[in-house]
Parts: structure tokens; C-alpha cells; sequence
């Protein structure tokens, strides 16, 4: 087996020997490296169990974090998230250190290996139903975040996740900020929960297909509020995704991903209504998901259309343009950590 050292070298960001806080890609790579270093855990768990000594390098530890909790699933008993924390060594301090955090609580996404597989697939087909929140592993990590937040404060902890974990500390951010505590979060190729329409190549089509879903998602919107006695647009208003909007967390999305990229499309369809002066219907229709409504209304049982997970009003927005060999490597978590990626950012503030 390979040391720690040499697998480092071979997969890890081996570059970030000294880490600037204030660096926005050293704080992705670092990042992304800790959930990682979550699949490398739960992977590391499975060895063990089939009588392997194969054993995962803590590669987080080249970072000077260390593990102090990891979560486990109450069913199948596999590790889908770790608490981190940070120990620098004493010779490591410089100014940038006041940004960096305390703690980092990392979620995994959906893990190809036996013990695991099939737990972790009916916890995606709960991202497309929007119960996530129901989930066993979401009480857990929502009851690790409070926990943590109680004792060092909201500044000192970080949120991270890839793919269904993106998803994870997405749900988890979103309840913290309706709290009023705004956690720094960096959303590794989080799921949208609809089709893929930036992947369509003719931007007239794209763009008239979301205008149309617009259209629609006001229509049925302003119908349900009717038939709720809800006579002013006040009342159409989910006021709790407002009251998020001040939370503004990491994206980080590639653009031939199809689980992801539609949050391209989402934000930049919503700010070009903005900019002709259809601000409020912008507001309107960006908390309603039309996949969740159109499976409510065909009489899919299960479906919770009052707050869609994947939605956002405010975001921090990275796109890789990297190209990619397939759909498959565009969803990869250490694309992310690459020193050479082509990215576009933006940042999108609800109004």
C-alpha cells in the first residue's frame, strides 16, 4: 500500500503546501479535499469490514485538520459526513488565518460501493421528491451543525458536501440561516432538481422554455393562493425564503454537468427578469420548482412542493469550463481542486 505521503502526491492538491485563507481557490481546493476525505472514511470503514487492511491516508492532515466526529447512518451504519477541525501548528500563523474556520463539517455524496449504494440512492430519490428534511442522516447532521454552533458560534464553522451531500449541507445552511446564522458553505455539483435546459446549445430555446416555465409556475402559484383566501401578493411570497437571503453560499458547478448546471439557467434567467422590471415576478416564481408541482398535481404521492430544497435566492456562483471527457467526469469532486480550471463567477443577491 502506498503511504499517506504518496497518495497525497498522486490524488491530492499537493501544490497548497502553505494555505492563504484569503485565496478563493485554496479555500475550494481545501475544501473539496475534506469531503473527499469523508468518501476516503466510509470507503476505509467498508475495507475494514470485508477484512482488508487497506487503510485511507488521512490526506487532511497534510492540511492540519484532524477528524473529531464522524456521522454514521443510524440504518446501514455508514459514515456519510465528518466534523474537521483545524490545528495549525504554531508557525503558521499569518493575517490570513482570520478567515479561516475552526471547524468544517463535510458531507459525501452518493458512494458506488455495496454496503452503501442502495441507502444512498433512496436518499437521491428523496432530493427529487423534496424530502431530504425527513431523512434520518439530516437529523443527524442538522443536530451535529446546532451542536457545533452552540458551543464555538456561526463564524467559526464551515459547511461543505459533494453531490447528494452537497445537497445535505445546502438543507442544513438553509435551516441555520432562517436561524440567523449565516454558515459559510462551499456546494460541490449540488443536484437542481429539473431538466437539464442548459444543456440545450440554442440560447433562444433555452431561454424561451424557462420564460414558459415562468409563465406557468405565476399561474399556478397565483391559483393556489386564490384558493388559500390569499388576496395580495404578500401572501404569495414565501416569507422564509427572504428571510434566507442574506445567506449567500459557494456553488461550484460545471457547466456539462446535467445534475447541476441548471443552477447556471436559474440565476441568470432570474436576474434578466430583474433587469426588465419583472423583479417581483423574479421573486415569485425563483421559489417554486415546476418539476414539484406538475408531480403534486398529477397525484404523485409523497411530493412536498412547500419549499424546494434545490432553490435559492442568493448565491456565490462558480462555473468550470474545463473541458470535460463526459458527463461523468463533469461531476467529479476533484475537478475542483485542479490549479489549471477555466471559471466563471458571479454573484447573484436576492432583490
Amino acid at each position: 500500500m502506498a503511504s499517506g505521503s504518496e497518495y497525497f502526491n498522486r490524488c491530492g492538491p499537493k501544490y497548497l503546501s502553505n494555505i492563504d485563507w484569503n485565496n478563493a481557490h485554496h479555500r475550494r481546493s481545501v475544501s473539496a479535499s475534506l469531503v473527499e476525505g469523508v468518501y476516503m472514511l466510509e470507503e476505509d470503514r467498508q475495507a475494514r469490514r470485508g477484512g482488508s487492511q487497506c487503510v485511507a491516508p488521512p490526506w487532511w492532515e497534510f492540511f492540519n485538520f484532524k477528524v473529531v466526529n464522524a456521522l454514521v447512518d443510524d440504518n446501514d451504519k455508514s459514515i456519510f459526513g465528518a466534523i474537521f477541525e483545524y490545528k495549525p501548528s504554531a508557525y503558521s500563523y499569518h493575517r490570513s488565518m482570520d478567515r479561516s474556520p475552526r471547524y468544517v463539517i463535510a458531507f459525501r455524496g452518493t458512494l458506488i460501493k455495496l454496503e452503501s449504494f442502495a441507502r444512498d440512492l433512496k436518499l437521491d430519490i428523496d432530493i427529487i421528491r423534496n424530502g431530504l428534511h425527513h431523512t434520518g442522516r439530516f437529523r443527524t447532521a442538522i443536530k451535529a451543525v446546532l451542536d457545533l454552533v452552540s458551543v464555538v458560534g456561526s463564524s467559526k464553522v464551515w459547511l461543505t458536501g459533494h453531490s447528494l451531500g452537497a445537497a445535505r449541507a445546502m438543507l442544513a445552511g438553509k435551516n441555520m440561516a432562517k436561524r440567523g446564522n449565516f454558515l459559510e458553505a462551499f456546494l460541490f455539483n449540488p443536484p437542481y432538481v429539473s431538466p437539464p435546459i442548459e444543456r440545450i446549445k440554442n440560447k433562444k430555446v433555452r431561454h424561451g422554455l424557462r420564460f414558459a416555465g415562468t409563465l406557468i409556475k405565476a399561474g399556478i402559484a397565483f391559483a393556489a393562493a386564490a384558493s388559500d383566501n390569499h388576496n395580495n401578493s404578500n401572501g404569495i411570497q414565501d416569507s422564509s425564503f427572504a428571510a434566507i437571503s442574506g445567506w449567500i453560499p459557494c456553488l461550484f458547478v460545471n457547466h456539462l454537468d446535467p445534475i447541476c448546471s441548471e443552477y447556471i439557467g436559474y440565476f441568470k434567467h432570474k436576474k434578466k427578469l430583474e433587469d426588465i422590471g419583472a423583479g417581483g415576478l423574479a421573486r415569485l416564481t425563483s421559489q417554486h420548482s415546476l418539476g414539484n408541482m406538475a408531480m403534486s398535481a398529477v397525484g404523485i404521492k409523497g411530493i412536498d412542493t412547500s419549499e424546494p430544497l434545490h432553490l435559492l435566492p442568493s448565491a456565490n456562483l462558480t462555473v468550470n469550463l474545463y473541458p470535460c471527457q463526459d458527463m461523468i467526469s463533469a461531476h467529479e469532486l476533484h475537478q475542483w481542486w485542479r490549479p489549471d480550471l477555466n471559471l466563471s463567477c458571479s454573484v447573484y443577491k436576492y432583490k
